[in-house]
């Protein structure tokens, strides 16, 4: 088996996850730390707006409170209904207003955020380019957006007994001109065993 990924359709995406997520917390126990760091490269700023795009059981959203303040706004969109239900139970809906929606078709209006957060959600979008590019459009220009993984791809491929290929979309040389044809900017770019992070600005 390789990485590559096929398409994904809406709801083999949902299908693939709903069974996942009553134990996802306890499979990844320790991504929180991860996660605050991921998010700390954002630079966000108190009162910002921003949207954790594919949030799944919201490990990320207590960082993104913490990081734009009582004053700013915290979104959590998700596909699946069973991972935003898990993400209450786990208290992490008191950080967020949580959304049911597909990242691919947001129900914002543009230029609405100052920053998305995205953990692990490139490999799911059955197309790359318009997911990216309906994330520019709901952020201002100048705004970040962070395309993390609490591990990096060759420990990923390793931990599902899988090769890494080049037409992987998350690789630098895929990844570098699909932002670009999207409205990103690429800014920097961690492929480590203990991180995957690509870091890009919105140009405007």
């Amino acid at each position: 088996m390789t990485d590559h990924h096929r398409a994904h359709r809406p709801h083999e995406v949902r299908e693939f996850f709903a069974v996942r997520a009553a134990d996802w917390d306890t499979k990844f126990p320790d991504d929180g730390p991860a996660y605050a760091a991921g998010v700390a490269e954002l630079g966000l700023q108190e009162g910002d707006r921003v949207l954790d795009a594919g949030c799944g059981t919201g490990r990320a959203l207590p960082a993104l409170r913490g990081a734009v303040g009582a004053r700013g706004t915290v979104l959590g969109a998700d596909l699946t209904p069973e991972m935003l239900r898990a993400a209450v139970r786990a208290g992490r809906g008191a950080h967020a207003a949580l959304l049911l929606a597909d990242v691919t078709r947001l129900p914002l209006p543009g230029a609405a955020l100052d920053a998305v957060f995205a953990a692990g959600l490139l490999s799911h979008l059955a197309a790359p380019t318009g997911g990216l590019a309906e994330l520019a459009r709901v952020v201002r220009p100048g705004g970040r957006l962070a395309l993390f993984h609490p591990l990096g791809r060759a420990a990923l491929a390793a931990r599902k007994g899988r090769q890494l290929t080049p037409d992987d979309v998350r690789a630098e040389p895929n990844l570098r001109p699909l932002l670009a044809g999207s409205g990103w900017e690429l800014l920097r770019y961690e492929d480590e065993d203990a991180r995957y992070l690509a870091l890009a600005v919105r140009r405007g």
